[in-house]
């Protein structure tokens, strides 16, 4: 016997796949904003992303005390709003995760990306990998809160068992297509770090 879905169980189940994706969709922006801050050899402003300084009696983040561009490939050059930020930034720089020696030429400070090794491309490929998986397992994590909040529907007789079962599967597909996201994202970064 086919089920009929009240307004309400349909409700409820569009409730839990709008849930399920909405927190997809964040990991999925987490992953690719932590790949951004992955140096490749190739300048980005978003290698600088996760740098602030104190400034204004608040920790600001680069982008917001200084004008960042890229002239060349491998330089970024960041040029603050007020000069009076110029030694906060570069020591912010200096002591960042980046391992780059910033310049200050007294105006802007000059950042020069060395090329990376075969050695270091490696090394950030497996990085990429291993956060990619970590991000998979998110991903996995979410599908069993949406696959719980589906159950306890059922359970609690808000849907029949067959949309118990149409909702899980739902579940999994909407899965699948984060997966490819991610498998695409560890892809691209990859190729990034290889080619450069």
């Amino acid at each position: 016997m086919k089920s009929v879905l009240s307004s309400g169980g349909i409700k409820m189940l569009n409730g839990v796949y709008e849930d399920v994706k909405s927190r997809m969709d964040k990991t999925i922006e987490a992953t690719s904003k932590e790949f951004g801050r992955v140096r490749t050899g190739r300048a980005t402003p978003s290698l600088l992303e996760g740098i602030s300084i104190k400034a204004y009696g608040d920790q600001l983040p680069v982008n917001q005390v200084a004008t960042i561009s890229i002239p060349q490939p491998r330089v970024i050059r960041i040029q603050p709003f007020d000069k009076a930020n110029l030694g906060a930034l570069e020591k912010a720089i200096q002591t960042s995760d980046l391992g780059v020696n910033p310049r200050n030429d007294g105006v802007t400070i000059i950042v020069e990306l060395p090329s990376l090794s075969e050695e270091r491309r490696q090394e950030l490929a497996k990085i990429i990998q291993k956060k990619g998986e970590e991000m998979k397992i998110a991903l996995r994590n979410i599908r069993r809160d949406g696959n719980d909040e589906i159950k306890m529907l059922e359970e609690e007789k808000e849907i029949s068992e067959d949309d118990r079962d149409r909702g899980l599967k739902k579940i999994q597909d909407i899965t699948d297509d984060f997966v490819k996201k991610i498998d695409e994202l560890v892809s691209r970064k990859e190729k990034e770090i290889m080619e450069f």
